[in-house]
């Protein structure tokens, strides 16, 4: 099984100062469409709402399918169980820290179908998936930014 989790600032110096709220509201958009959010992401369809904060989602990533079920835990976490695919467990965006410390915080638990755990092949997907997560984090930043700043524009 693998475990990581990192998290990165959320608001670096000279960018636009985002507050708990936008993040929030960031993470709830990537949620139901990931795709303007996680670069490695093709397919993003919510296929199945089972209440206002769980619904369930296909996905593509790289070419290669996974059903996710969506927890919203407002006003700090989402948690993505994967249900099916070639790689199964959970996965967590996290506001952590106050306005002035806050972080986002991605965490994963995974299995991989087929692979040993402790094996090679097992550590080098999971310093692959790390890389992709930190680039959708900070990917994911960027994209509420944008939203953020065109919203204070148009006002």
């Amino acid at each position: 099984m693998i475990f990581v989790s990192h998290a990165i600032p959320v608001n670096a110096a000279g960018a636009v100062h985002l507050n708990r709220n936008d993040v929030w509201d960031g993470l709830v958009r990537k949620a139901n469409n990931a795709l303007p959010f996680v670069p490695a992401m093709s397919d993003c369809t919510v296929t199945q709402r089972h209440s206002g904060t769980v619904f369930d989602r296909d996905i593509a990533i790289r070419g290669e399918p996974f059903t996710e079920r969506i927890t919203l835990e407002e006003p700090h976490r989402v948690v993505f169980t994967r249900m099916s695919g070639s790689v199964l467990g959970t996965i967590a965006n996290e506001i952590v820290g106050d306005d002035d410390s806050m972080q986002l915080r991605f965490s994963f638990a995974l299995v991989i179908h087929g692979v040993t755990g402790g094996s090679q092949e097992e550590a080098d997907f999971a310093a692959r998936m790390t890389t992709d997560y930190l680039g959708a984090v900070t990917a994911t930043l960027a994209a509420i930014r944008k939203v953020v700043e065109e919203a204070t524009q148009s006002a």
